[in-house]
């Protein structure tokens, strides 16, 4: 008889009062909230760019980029480090920062807690969320670190805007 399938490990962080998941495995690590280098005509989903041991990451507002106003600036806020998996031969992924209102506990969800995202009814693109976990009496919403993350439909939704004629 097979083991049971491990839980999957997920740091939780809230972000404009709701409770969000990315798997363990993506986070590379927390940092403070600072040093920022805004970056000029860049859509409002990347806040800018920091020198995170001499290469450049581009941190991203997760809160502006659900299409909400971007995220207030507390003594709470991070900016939590995510590399992405690759998602072919010729990606190596990528590191991202994404600005969070506080970071809460790195929790282990079985896969069997996670349902899948509502079809109806949600404030974020189905595509950015791989399901939802009760924790506690209350949903945390588990992200898809590789969609939500992805930097190109954000470099290009950039380019539209300095193209377009106004």
């Amino acid at each position: 008889m097979a083991a049971p399938p491990e839980p999957l490990q997920y740091l939780t962080f809230m972000l404009g009062g709701e409770a969000f998941a990315i798997g363990i495995l993506a986070i590379k690590e927390i940092i403070e909230y600072g040093h920022l280098t805004e970056v000029p005509m860049m859509p409002a989903s990347v806040r800018g760019v920091i020198n995170l041991r001499g290469a450049v990451v581009p941190v991203m507002d997760l809160q502006a980029r659900f299409g909400r106003p971007a995220s207030a600036v507390t003594k709470r806020t991070c900016i939590v480090i995510v590399e992405t998996a690759p998602t072919d031969a010729a990606d190596d992924g990528q590191v991202i920062g994404v600005v969070v209102d506080a970071v809460s506990e790195v929790l282990e969800l079985p896969a069997s807690d996670i349902e899948p995202p509502p079809s109806f009814g949600s404030a974020i693109r189905s595509d950015f969320v791989c399901g939802m976990a009760k924790v506690r009496g209350k949903f945390v919403i588990v992200l898809d670190a590789a969609n939500v993350l992805s930097i190109e439909p954000v470099l290009l939704e950039a380019r539209r805007h300095l193209c377009s004629p106004t």
